[in-house]
């Protein structure tokens, strides 16, 4: 059975990937696929799957917390250039995936993936873009992703060849837009790290203060603990003492009744009887106990006691005068002890004062006594705690058996417990003189005491651990509670030994003040650190109880399994997983099988919690499947080896180097590779795939590959590329071919530096091919016009320039210049006619333009002219015209001309005069051509600005447009001046920049705004100016809205109708039109309500719509529009009816009440109550007449009364029932008959002989050819004869015509035609008309040609 659990929670699952269900495992083979649907925060975590028990599946699965704060956007970019793909992120992340077309991209020479220093903005380059890397790009980030088209623009050279490597770049993005957003996210993720930092900080110290408290409770509860078992404990020495006094009375009063019995004269009988008893008690004590309860040290002083008994029984029988050695003593000892006494009993074995002395046998006698009392207790104290047991706990067969056993030796041990204290009485004072041996065995007693409550402070810490078991509410898997099992069997045992050990302690002898010999003080020591050890090990059971009791351990487990790896042939390949455990260790297997840390080719290292294993050069014996387990936990990948195809570094670096051949020579490339066959090997020369030819020769051979290629020419010279591709993968390599050719002539055309008397210089464009060489040289030569002779001028270098001084004034000279290369001379390219000494003016100047003017002088500065003449300007003439005058006056004199166009000052003018200027530009070769003149100015002081406009108001408005207008501003003289111009300003409410409308100053006095925002609100102004500058603005008073003036709804369309029909199913659309200012508000409603979701309204500037898609029944009202604003409203209603052809009524029936008329019923139309306006129409028809005429209409009952009703006529009836949309079907009556009263009247036929006219179709008139235009009509015709009446059928290309309602076929008389409206190029072909009747069948073709 499968269980699946997140972070030790068990989570449902199914073996199939349904939508109910989030998680799925679903087996495929051998393998497992686990399937988590709608990824999100809370599915982050620890996954496991165990199948009994045993855990086969475990991995960690993070989910970062990450949003998009910028998304990738489509690119477009040209073939051959490179795309940018850009994303910021709302907290840093370095493991985004980008994914190409659903596949995952890696970082290389195509795709460059970047990504900035905060972890925030993340790149994609796609570099040189061909149409195939067009499709969809994502970007992934935990479970966040985004993505965007790139659409790659086909380079469309007519060539067919690979265009040129562009440097472009589309796609990007502002940079410091980029930044400014990271910035933003960088500073808010920092702003929540320390929120969450300071929430832990605050839980931490909260956590503190707790576990302080606690500590402090555990802490006093311990303390009055301890107070309690001080006080239970003092209370019980007491109890003691209480004892110890009391028995202590008992003997002295015991002694001094046997004081009395010898001053009374009963003698050492007495004593000796006495003695017996005692002893013959201790005897009988001893002797109920079995050998299997005792140790070996008991039975030895078991046979002490009944050496005892025999000395008792023969202290009877001296009691009888006789002299008795004890020998019956001796045989119920059994042998085991044999002494003799060496003289008769004395009085002085009783028990004497604090102060007498008493004989060696006698103390030692009593030890025994006491060391059998201790014992006995003992024996008690431990059947007790046997007998006590937990009713609740189960108990095998076992430990029921034993604890009888234990309660059956309690109950004889209590009772030998009972006798014994009566020997213990007979112990002395504390002040007795024991002899050696005796105070010996007690020695040995007290540091059994001491060690006994040792024991018993270690039980009851192994019982207090015991007890710690895990909470039955926690979740504990298998190992746990069976580790929990195996402690709380260990807690039983261990809480016996406390009790017995407490029992044991309970009977120790031995006081704190006692002195103990150095054996003892010895034996204590060693004791001492027995009970460290004892009490090191309790504190960590006292640990890992709590440890069990507070959270319960899951164990060993994978908090990142191992993932498959492809590895490359003769690379490294290295697998990883992480355990929760650092001391954990692991074995690896592949295939099954131990790989041992000593296996060649493979290392195996552990760093941490992380287990590593590395393989140095991967072969085929290396692909499989690999195993990591560690504490029963398990993880698994596979190792796929992948043999691409690859070159060796120092043949690819040979390969790249490009080949240079001459002309006509042949050039080699050969490559070796690498990889698992077949290979399929391609080579290339600009893009273009080669294959053999005459020219190209491709050799393949192991290992290797040869491309040759002869008779090469200039044009063959470009990039080489070979292609390899096996089944695990593609590679390439580029090098260069380089054909040397020689050089194509220079380029035209020739650019003359200077023409002038003396000196030639001229220069032109180097070859558009140089051959692949470096330029040597020009070779120039030279031909004076008119003659046949080519002077050669001899090479003069690498550049494009000549200057040839040794000319003629007003000759004319060619030239011809060939390119000299290594590989030779090229052809020649000759120059058209250059004149020596040519006179070339210099082109128009720019026309003068003002830069200031006074009532003395005018500055002017124009421009130097583009045509120069082929010479330096050497300076200008500029000329005046008063304005009104054709005579233009020079302004500098002849021999002077001015030398600078920069700022020139025209000081002969007349105050309040108007001028124009122009001026000429002078070379060498003379004056050339006046400029245009300049604009006309007066000679006059710079103007004042001028004023504020006057009456400046709008005069009309709409959404998006504002008319202005104004009067000019006065003049004042010596303040304001007259206006040029004026500009337009606007200034939105909500900005303070204002905006100026026109560019150039307008001349009118009006002006239309254009571009406003509808509704917007905007303060205008107007500033006129002239050359003075701009005078004051003048603005309006209060803001302006953008909407034309205020207008109350009204309705624009001339007739709109009140009333529509819709058929039901069809959708209903009614358009209305109004004017209203500002934009009304526009409801509609239905009956008075508002109108429901189903029906669709638009509304439009001007306009509004009303739409009911597939209308019903139910839509049908009165539908209301409302149109206001501001100003006022407007309505108009519309009454749709929503019907359908009536269903027919039901039975018709006949009746005459009144003779002469006929009463026509019939049942109500099932549409009756649907429709209103349903009513119905009566159509009457006679046997006289046979047609059918309404006799009644607009019925809306169920009955009507036919009048003028003839005897001896048939009448048939018909009801309709009628709406708007149209009528039903008929429903007919039956025929009514009221029979005529006449005299039989008989008439006599004569007998007409039958004429048989029955005849086999026969077409009288057929089909004639026609040839019709597209676009036009076609008619068809025939005429057919046939009795019985043929059936007649129509055919195109023998498909049959009569049911497409494409063609109109009537058949009238025998008269058969068929009509084509709009005849189309479908239309042609071979026509057949079929006539059929019993007797036979006839048959005309014709054929139809459509003209275009």
């Amino acid at each position: 059975m499968f269980v699946m659990s997140q972070d030790g929670v068990m989570v449902p699952f199914t073996k199939e990937e349904c939508e109910g269900q989030k998680h799925s495992l679903k087996q495929v083979g051998k393998k497992f696929v686990f399937t988590i649907k709608g990824l999100g925060k809370d599915d982050a975590g620890l996954y496991s799957v165990d199948v009994g028990g045993c855990n086969v599946f475990s991995t960690n699965l993070k989910a970062p917390d990450v949003e998009f704060a910028v998304k990738i956007q489509e690119v477009k970019a040209e073939e051959r250039g490179d795309a940018m793909f850009q994303c910021v992120l709302t907290a840093p992340y370095d493991e985004l995936k980008w994914f190409g077309k659903k596949a995952p991209l890696s970082h290389g020479e195509k795709f460059e993936i970047t990504m900035s220093e905060d972890k925030l903005i993340h790149t994609l380059i796609i570099r040189d873009c061909a149409p195939l890397d067009g499709g969809i790009y994502a970007a992934v980030a935990g479970v966040r992703s985004c993505n965007a088209w790139l659409i790659v623009e086909a380079d469309k050279d007519p060539k067919g060849k690979k265009g040129e490597r562009k440097t472009t770049m589309a796609g990007a993005l502002n940079a410091e837009e980029l930044a400014r957003i990271a910035k933003e996210q960088q500073e808010r993720y920092e702003k929540e790290m320390a929120e969450k930092i300071e929430k832990a900080k605050q839980a931490q110290a909260e956590q503190e203060v707790a576990d302080a408290a606690a500590k402090l409770e555990a802490e006093e509860a311990k303390k009055q603990a301890a107070e309690a078992k001080a006080a239970a404990l003092a209370e019980a020495k007491a109890e003691a003492k209480a004892k110890k006094a009391a028995k202590i009375a008992a003997a002295r009063a015991a002694k001094e009744e046997a004081a009395r019995r010898r001053a009374g004269g009963g003698g050492e009988g007495g004593t000796g009887a006495d003695r017996a008893a005692g002893a013959a008690g201790e005897g009988e004590l001893d002797g109920e106990l079995d050998d299997e309860e005792l140790s070996d040290s008991e039975k030895e002083h078991e046979g002490a006691g009944g050496g005892a008994a025999g000395d008792g029984a023969g202290g009877a029988d001296s009691a009888e005068g006789e002299e008795g050695e004890g020998g019956d003593g001796e045989e119920k000892g059994k042998g085991k002890r044999k002494k003799k006494r060496a003289g008769p009993l004395v009085p002085d074995t009783v028990i004497g004062d604090d102060d007498e002395d008493i004989d060696e046998e006698t103390a030692k006698q009593q030890g025994k006594a006491a060391r059998k009392g201790k014992r006995a207790k003992k024996r008690l104290e431990e059947a007790e705690a046997a007998a006590v047991g937990d009713e609740d706990e189960d108990i095998d067969d076992e430990t029921a058996k034993q604890q009888g056993q234990d309660a059956r030796k309690g109950k004889r041990a209590k009772k030998r417990l009972e006798e014994a204290e009566a020997a213990a009485a007979a112990v002395g004072d504390d002040d007795e003189d024991i002899d050696d041996e005796t105070a010996k065995q007690q020695g040995k007693d007290a540091r059994k005491g001491k060690r006994a409550k040792k024991r018993l402070e270690e039980a009851e810490a192994a019982a207090a651990g015991a007890g710690a078991v895990g909470d039955d509410d926690e979740d504990i898997d298998d190992e746990t509670a069976k580790q929990q099992g195996k402690d709380a069997r260990k807690g039983k045992p261990a809480k016996k030994r406390l009790e017995e050990a407490e029992a044991a302690a309970a009977g120790a002898v031995g006081d704190d003040d006692e002195d103990i010999d150095d054996e003892t003080a010895k034996q204590q020591g060693k004791d001492s650190r027995k009970g460290k050890r004892a009490k090191k090990r309790l504190e960590e059971a006292e640990a890992a109880a709590a440890a069990e009791a507070g959270a319960v351990d899951p164990g060993v487990h994978f908090h990142a399994g191992l993932s498959d790896c492809k590895a490359i042939m003769g690379e490294a390949a290295e697998l990883e997983c992480k355990l929760s455990s650092e001391e954990c260790k692991g074995i690896w297997y592949k295939d099954g099988e131990e790989i041992k840390e000593d296996r060649e080719g493979v290392t195996i290292t552990q760093e941490g919690s992380f287990h590593r294993l590395k393989i140095h050069k991967v072969t085929e014996e290396f692909g499989g499947k690999y195993k990591f387990e560690a504490d029963g936990r398990k993880t698994e990948a596979m190792i796929v080896v992948e043999d691409p195809p690859r070159f060796v570094a120092e043949d690819l670096e040979t390969f790249k180097t490009p080949v240079t051949v001459k002309k006509g020579h042949k050039a080699t490339f050969k490559l070796p590779f690498v990889g698992r066959e077949p290979i399929k090997v391609q080579w290339y020369l600009e893009g273009e795939e080669l294959s053999d030819d005459s020219n190209i020769k491709i050799e393949h051979t192991e290992g290797c590959s040869r491309l040759l290629l002869t008779k090469l020419q200039r044009k063959d010279s470009g990039e080489v590329k070979i292609k390899l591709k096996n089944e695990f993968g593609t590679v390439e390599a580029l090098s260069e071919l380089i054909v040397l050719d020689k050089p194509t002539p220079p380029m035209g055309p020739l650019e003359i530096v200077e023409a002038t008397a003396s000196v030639i210089d001229f220069k032109w464009r180097p070859p558009k091919d140089s051959g692949g060489c470096k330029i040597d040289n020009y070779i120039l030569e030279r031909n004076q016009v008119g003659r046949n002779t080519w002077k050669k001028l001899g090479p003069i270098g690498p550049e494009a320039k000549y200057r040839d001084s040794d000319v003629d004034h007003g000759r004319r000279y060619c030239y011809r210049i060939r390119v000299e290369t290594e590989m030779g001379t090229s052809e020649l390219m000759e120059t058209e006619d250059i004149q020596a000494g040519t006179k070339a003016y210099p082109g128009q100047p720019s026309a003068p333009k003002v830069v200031s003017a006074f009532k003395d002088c005018i500055n002017l500065t124009w421009s130097p002219p583009a045509n120069t003449g082929g010479t330096n300007i050497l300076g200008y003439n500029l000329e005046k015209r008063k304005k009104g005058s054709n005579l233009w006056s020079a302004v500098n004199k002849p021999d002077e001309m001015i030398r600078s166009a920069k700022l020139c000052p025209v000081k002969d003018v007349v105050e309040g005069m108007e001028y124009e200027f122009r001026v000429a530009a002078i070379n060498n070769s003379g004056a050339g051509e006046f400029s245009v003149p300049s604009e006309f100015v007066f000679a006059r002081d710079p103007k004042k600005p001028p004023g504020k406009v006057l009456d400046f108001k709008v005069t009309d408005s709409t959404y998006t447009t504002l008319s202005l207008s104004w009067t000019k501003p006065k003049d004042i003289e010596g303040e304001e001046d007259e206006a040029k111009g004026y500009f337009v300003e606007v200034r939105p409410a909500e900005n303070t920049d204002w905006d100026r409308c026109n560019t150039n100053a307008i001349t009118m006095t009006s002006y239309t705004v254009k571009g406003l925002k509808s509704m917007g609100m905007y303060w205008v102004r107007i500033i006129a100016t002239n050359e003075g500058g701009d005078g004051l603005p003048q603005e309006l008073d209060n803001y302006i809205l953008a909407m034309p003036p205020p207008v109350r709804p009204r309705f624009t369309d001339a007739k709109i109708k009140s009333f529509m029909i819709v058929r039901a199913g069809n959708s209903a659309r009614f358009n209305i039109n109004f004017e209203a200012s500002p934009w009304p508000e526009v409801t509609w409603l239905k009956d008075g309500v508002p109108v429901s979701k189903k029906v669709t309204i638009s509304n439009a500037e001007g306009m509004s719509q009303l739409l009911i898609p597939s209308a019903e029944r139910s839509d049908t009202g009165i539908y209301t529009i409302v149109v206001k604003n501001i100003v006022g409203q407007e309505t108009f209603s519309i009454e749709i009816r929503v019907t359908d052809e009536p269903k027919p009524p039901g039975p018709v029936d006949l009746d005459e009440n009144v003779p002469g008329t006929v009463t026509i019923s019939w049942s109500a139309s099932p549409d009756e109550k649907k429709d209103d306006r349903l009513h119905y129409m009566v159509t009457k028809r006679d046997s006289h007449k046979r047609q059918w005429h309404t006799v009644a209409d607009r019925i809306f009952n169920n009955k009507f009364t036919a009048c003028n009703i003839m005897p001896g006529r048939e009448y048939q009836f018909r009801v309709y029932a009628k709406n708007d949309m149209g009528s039903s079907k008929p429903s007919e009556s039956t025929k009514w008959l009221i029979p005529a009263k006449k005299e039989k009247f008989t008439v006599n036929l004569p007998e007409s002989k039958s004429c048989d006219l029955q005849c086999m179709p026969k077409f009288i008139m057929p089909l004639k050819m026609h040839a019709a235009p597209q676009g036009y009509e076609c008619y068809m015709s025939c005429a057919i004869k046939g009795d019985p009446t043929p059936h007649v059928t129509w055919y195109r290309n023998n498909i049959s015509l009569n049911t497409n309602t494409n063609y109109f076929i009537s058949n009238t008389c025998g008269v058969c035609s068929m009509l084509i409206l709009r005849v189309g190029p479908k239309d042609s072909g071979e026509y057949k008309i079929v006539a059929e009747n019993p007797l036979g069948r006839a048959e005309c073709t014709t054929k139809l040609t459509v003209r275009e």
